[in-house]
């Protein structure tokens, strides 16, 4: 099996908007989560968690905030790219804003391990 990491992308305004609902609202959005989470059983290696504050480092030592609108992250195992995706067809970050994302990326061995 192979790893994928997950990414999730949100605008600003969404990550506002959850922050401003009630503990119910988001009890609600993290049941589909879970829902999700059964459904990829055991290729579901770490769950993850959201992200906030990101920033983006320069070889100068200098740094900044990230723009890239990383909300959060997943990290699967599949046999292949098409697997890891069909395992996110009708994740519930997709409904979540007309703007989100999700970006999928396959791990790569180190070399000499």
């Amino acid at each position: 099996m192979k790893k994928f990491i997950v990414l999730y992308h949100a605008p600003a305004d969404a990550m506002n908007q959850t922050a401003n609902t009630s503990p119910e609202e988001q009890a609600k959005g993290m049941e589909l989560w879970m829902d999700w989470a059964k459904k990829c059983g055991d290729k579901l290696v770490d769950l993850g968690a959201p992200l906030s504050n990101g920033q983006q480092l320069t070889p100068d030592g200098k740094s900044k905030s990230s723009n890239k609108n990383v909300a959060g992250y997943s990290i699967l195992q599949a046999e292949n790219m098409d697997e890891a995706k069909t395992l996110l067809k009708g994740h519930p970050h997709l409904g979540w804003n007309a703007e989100c994302s999700i970006e999928v990326y396959e791990t790569m061995a180190l070399p000499g391990m």
